[in-house]
This record gives structure tokens, C-alpha cells and sequence, in this order.
């Protein structure tokens, strides 16, 4: 339907002018909602007819006031159907503005842009941090490079930003940027930011993100498995520079901290909880939400490795994120794990393991800092393992049995010595721990059934040590996994 639009010219009385006169102003009027201007033209109202908003007489003076008026009138028209042609919803403000020559600052895409990331750069160190200011900044960059190669211009309007537009962007990134799907997402969720901000403030009136979808695909996120972590703790290397690194990311691993978290750490961020353990606590740089992490041995024995020995009461010696990443790289390689070793993998696995070992998601979530559950789903990984056992553990409760899994006996008749091995089948004893004695008995005991093998546990270990002897196991198992 088209709006309905209207030009009037009165007399402002209130504002007589040393030379008797009254400024003349314009009213223009678009859907019942107005716009007002000073048209810099004024008059004496003995010659003002207010009902036509014209000058009357027949003298040069009003000739020339009603040239001007009708060229404004002229020009407004103009304006309004330009816009009419170009634009969905005219206002009355829009008009008056292109008319003036008033253009509403910032309706380029890049100025907009531009605009956006200064204000992220004033809450740097406050509520925003640097890397989320480059990703911006990269992002315009990228926005910059695509208008000049697709346009052939320095910057365009916002209002000429539609679906065909950011279609053209999404193509550019992939295929000139060789962005990967998920690249390619995050530019335009941050561009999305940018038309976000324009249409609050009624620089544009349609959302071009309205029906465009997003794409993000679903990744496997890397993590290390318990035997991996075991051979980089194991390792030993010809560097103290490869051993700095690889005890700052095994700490990682076990705390959950992200690269920059790490490196912030202080002594004053070790302290004596509730329960009387160390915990190492602190507020997240990305994010600013604290976080609480009770510390295990291994964390514990990297922080006393480097007690005292650094400056400004550090924790650990962290060099550049770049630096250990490239040194994590060197370290996966002598290790023989093939997988990309990152802050991020060390994060991953801190996230998957814990809940693999039993560890509730809400108890992990806020171990690593999250304000969202969601979040933490993402970073965890579930592993089979977990849910064979969760499943099995399920099995015997509804079932009343107390029979364990197959898998899980093996795995507890390998933890045995050749002596309990022997014990297990009613055999004397040895000293000996000859694995080729073991042999045969492995036989004898994959040669059983699964009601067999249950029986044949139960009534070997019963015992007062068969509790602690099979939770000691059960660990080890954990460990091994």
C-alpha cells in the first residue's frame, strides 16, 4: 500500500526576525508521523496566506518566496519517490535528511564497521578482550577485500546489502579465503552483528538475515586419550625447552585451562579450600566468569617443579601462545601421537576425561568456567568407554545381578600379577613374575564363560583385602583407558 505523503509551508511566529520578518518552516508528513525543517526563507506575514502556504500580492518579494518554496517542494517530491523506488519503508525523517544533505552517519557497510570495532577496542581489558577485537578486525578486512573484488568500490550502503549480497560473501570467503564451513559461519555471524546494529538504530528497515541460514558444521573435537597423556608425561626429552612446554600443557589437561588462563596464573591463585586441598581458582580472561578447579597430583607436582623459580609470583613459565603451539607440534611428533597438540586439544581433554571417569557435567562446567551447560556439551566428548559402562552398571541394577561384563573381567585379570593369576585358579603361588608362565593361564581364562569367570572372581577374592584389591584395580583400569 502506498503511504501517504504531504508537503506544508507555515509561518513561525514565535521567532520574528530583527527585520520584522518570520522564518518560514516545512512540514513534511508521511503516514501521519512528521518531519520539520527551517527552509531559511522568511517572510512578513502582512503577505502570508496561511490556508495555501503561499505568498499573496503581486509584488517580486512574494514571486521569489513562492520560486523557492515550490523548488523545495520540487526537490522533496523528488527525494520521496527516489526512495519510494529504492526502499520499503520511507519515513519522514529519511526525506527531510536527504534533503538537507544530513545523511544519517554511518550508512556504509564498512563505516558501520569501522565504527563497531572502535567501540570494541574502548572495552578492551574491561568486558572485551584482543583476540575478540582481531576477529573483528579481520573479519572488516575480509568485508573490505570481497566489496572491492565483487563491486569494484571502496564501500557500499547498507540499504544494498540483501540476500543475494551476503549469498556472493559466503561464496567469496570459500572459495577466494579457501574458508572451511565453520570459518565461513563465523565471518557472517559477526557481519550479522554489524546489520544487527544498523537495524537498531533504524538505518535499515529489513533484515537481510531474516531468511538466510547460517551453516555450521559439526565437528569432531580433538582429545587425548589417558594412554597419550601417558606417553608425553613419560617422555623424556634432549630440551628444557620441549620439557617446559609439555609440563605446561599436561597441566592444562588436567585442570582445564585455556592457554591465556595459564599464562595469568599467579601463587595467588593457589589456595587452601573448604575441603583443606589446593584448588587453583581465578576469573577467566575470555569470558570474565570464575573459575574453580581442585588440583590434582599431577598439576600439583608441575606447580612445585617450578616454585620460586620464575618472577612476578608466576605459576608457570608460559611463553608465546604461538611458541607453544609450534613446540606442541615438535612434541606430538617425538611422541608419536598423531593429533595437532593445542591449548584447545589440552582443554578438550580435561572436559572429555572427567566426564568419561564419572565426573557430572554441571561439576565439569563449572570447573572450566562456563555460565551455559550448552557449552560444555560441546567441548565433551562421551566417550563408548563411558557408555558401556554407564550401560552396564544400568544392566545390573534392573536385573539384580552382580555379574560383571565381560570386558570389565578381562580387564581386572590383566591387572593381576602371576601370583594372584595363579591364586585365581586355585594354583600355588610364585615369586616369579615370568610372563611366559602367564600364558597358559591367559588361556585357561578366555576359555571360560562369562557366568564362569564371575564365579570363579567371586570366590578367589573373598577375602577382607577383595574390596580394596578390586578398587585399586578398577582405578587402574580408569587410568589405563
Amino acid at each position: 500500500m502506498k503511504s501517504t505523503f504531504r508537503i506544508l509551508f507555515y509561518v513561525k511566529r514565535d521567532k520574528q526576525k530583527s527585520d520584522g520578518t518570520f522564518p518560514i518552516m516545512c512540514r513534511v508528513t508521511i503516514d501521519g508521523v512528521p518531519a520539520r525543517f527551517n527552509t531559511k526563507v522568511s517572510v512578513n506575514p502582512s503577505i502570508w496566506d496561511a490556508k495555501s502556504g503561499t505568498a499573496i500580492r503581486k509584488s517580486n518579494e512574494a514571486v521569489e518566496i513562492n520560486l523557492l518554496l515550490n523548488e523545495i517542494k520540487t526537490s522533496l517530491h523528488n527525494v520521496y519517490h527516489d526512495l519510494q523506488t529504492k526502499e520499503n519503508n520511507v519515513n519522514a525523517e529519511r526525506v527531510k535528511n536527504i534533503f538537507l544533505g544530513i545523511e544519517v552517519k554511518h550508512q556504509t557497510v564498512l563505516e558501520l564497521f569501522q565504527r563497531h570495532n572502535d567501540d570494541i577496542a574502548k572495552l578492551v581489558g574491561i568486558s572485551k578482550s584482543k583476540e575478540t577485537l582481531q576477529k573483528y578486525e579481520v573479519a572488516r578486512k575480509r568485508m573490505a577485500d570481497f566489496i572491492k573484488e565483487y563491486y569494484n568500490v571502496s564501500d557500499i550502503s547498507l540499504k544494498e546489502v540483501n540476500h543475494m549480497f551476503l549469498h556472493n560473501f559466503e561464496i567469496y570467503l570459500m572459495t577466494s579465503c579457501n574458508c572451511k564451513e565453520n570459518t565461513t559461519a563465523k565471518f557472517l555471524q559477526r557481519f550479522r552483528t554489524i546489520i544487527i546494529m544498523a537495524k537498531n538504530n533504524g538505518w535499515i528497515h529489513i533484515d537481510p538475515f531474516a531468511n538466510y541460514k547460517i551453516r555450521f558444521k559439526k565437528t569432531e573435537r580433538p582429545y587425548l586419550t589417558q594412554q597419550e597423556i601417558d606417553i608425553i608425561i613419560e617422555k623424556k626429552f634432549a630440551t628444557e625447552r620441549l620439557e617446559r612446554v609439555r609440563d605446561i600443557f599436561i597441566f592444562s589437561c588436567f585442570t582445564g585451562l585455556a592457554y591465556i588462563d595459564v599464562k595469568n596464573l599467579r601463587q595467588s591463585n593457589i589456595r587452601t579450600s573448604f575441603d583443606n586441598g589446593l584448588w587453583v581458582m581465578g576469573k577467566r580472561e575470555k569470558t570474565g566468569v570464575n573459575y574453580n578447579v581442585p588440583l590434582l597430583d599431577v598439576a600439583k607436582q608441575i606447580i612445585e617443579k617450578y616454585s620460586g623459580t620464575l618472577p612476578d609470583n608466576k605459576v608457570l613459565p608460559v611463553m608465546s601462545n604461538q611458541k607453544m603451539n609450534e613446540y606442541l607440534k615438535e612434541i606430538g611428533s617425538l611422541c608419536g601421537v598423531d593429533k595437532d597438540l593445542t591449548f584447545h586439544v589440552a582443554r578438550h581433554t580435561f572436559a572429555t576425561l572427567t566426564l568419561t571417569k564419572g565426573v557430572s557435567i554441571e561439576s565439569v562446567s563449572k570447573m572450566l568456567g562456563h555460565t551455559n551447560i550448552k557449552t560444555t556439551q560441546i567441548y565433551a566428548r562421551i566417550t563408548d568407554v563411558k557408555v558401556s559402562n554407564d550401560m552396564a552398571s544400568f544392566a545390573e541394577k534392573i536385573e539384580g545381578k552382580q555379574i560383571k561384563s565381560k570386558s570389565e573381567l578381562d580387564k581386572l585379570f590383566e591387572c593381576l600379577s602371576l601370583g594372584e593369576k595363579m591364586a585365581l585358579f586355585n594354583l600355588p603361588p610364585t615369586l616369579s613374575n615370568d610372563p611366559e608362565k602367564a600364558k597358559p593361564l591367559s588361556i585357561m581364562w578366555h576359555s571360560l564363560s562369562e557366568k564362569e569367570k564371575s564365579s570363579l572372581w567371586t570366590n578367589t577374592f573373598e577375602s577382607e583385602d577383595k574390596h580394596t584389591f578390586k578398587s585399586m584395580a578398577t582405578m587402574k583400569i580408569a587410568v589405563n583407558q
